[in-house]
């Protein structure tokens, strides 16, 4: 992509999702994540009702009356967003690939974030770790993450969500809210997610395309899979495989949804015709 043509598809990008932000996401993230813990803010006297295990004793010698602490709680977060960025990624047989939807959730909860005054940071992946932001606050951070939403192109066509998993937990050490934004197209990952999942706020957002869940009779189709690169000639009139085609789709929904359940963690099932706005706004409102 020239760079003139990838400057106006991220601002087309910035503009849409920065709204969707501020208008319907930014009071739904904040109530949705909460802080990390408790932080000292000051000393003030007793009121009636105060909680005694707050009394400050040395301050209540001092001044011989009681005084309690003050604790509040620690906004800053840490948002970090897994992008699969392998071949099945590129598929769509709509207007929009998994991975143009990919891009403006992605945008849509950096600049959440961003509203909250929360840092943002990225992990492209393939079967291997492809490019890793790190996390920052501000626009200016933002937008560069839009520029290689849009832009960036991995090494690797295959998908290893586990070794995703596990580079979060190596390079992040404090407690994060993460957002893993892929297909699931991948071999198994449940082991892993359980021990990320203990330590990491994680929800997994699935999306796919309504042709990977059926496949109409079209006769000798050549089909090419895009995290191999072969070709291969299918019958689509063949009961038989389409009924298998259906089942291989729901087996690996059905996988997704327990490994994330099972592990504590969120879970989004989005089409990409679908409106992931009001799949997102749901999710907050019932997390």
């Amino acid at each position: 992509m020239r760079t003139k043509e990838l400057l106006k598809k991220a601002r087309v990008i910035e503009i849409k999702t920065r709204r969707l932000s501020e208008n319907m996401f930014g009071g739904e993230y904040h109530s949705t994540f909460k802080g990390q813990g408790m932080t000292f803010s000051e000393v003030r006297r007793y009121q009636f009702g105060d909680d005694v295990r707050n009394i400050d004793w040395n301050v209540t010698a001092r001044y011989n009356e009681p005084y309690i602490k003050v604790f509040e709680e620690e906004r800053e977060l840490t948002m970090m967003l897994l992008i699969d960025c392998s071949g099945s990624q590129f598929f769509g047989t709509q207007n929009q690939t998994k991975h143009d939807i990919a891009t403006e959730i992605a945008a849509t909860l950096a600049f959440s974030a961003l509203k909250n005054n929360d840092k943002v940071g990225v992990i492209f992946f393939s079967d291997k770790i492809e490019h890793f932001i790190p996390p920052k606050k501000g626009k200016t951070h933002i937008l560069r993450i839009i520029r290689d939403l849009v832009n960036f192109r991995p090494t690797s066509d295959k998908t290893d969500v586990a070794n995703a998993l596990e580079y979060l937990t190596n390079i992040i050490n404090r407690q994060a809210i993460a957002f893993v934004i892929s297909d699931f197209m991948a071999p198994p990952y449940h082991d892993t997610l359980k021990i990320v999942a203990k330590k990491h706020d994680v929800t997994g957002i699935r999306l796919y395309d309504a042709r990977e869940s059926e496949i109409p009779n079209v006769g000798m189709v050549q089909f090419k899979d895009l995290e191999t690169g072969s070709y291969r000639m299918i019958n689509t009139a063949s009961k038989r495989m389409r009924k298998e085609y259906k089942k291989a789709f729901f087996k690996n929904r059905d996988y997704f949804q327990n490994a994330f359940t099972k592990s504590g963690a969120g879970t989004i099932n989005c089409s990409v015709e679908e409106s992931y706005v009001k799949k997102l706004l749901a999710y907050f409102k019932q997390k």
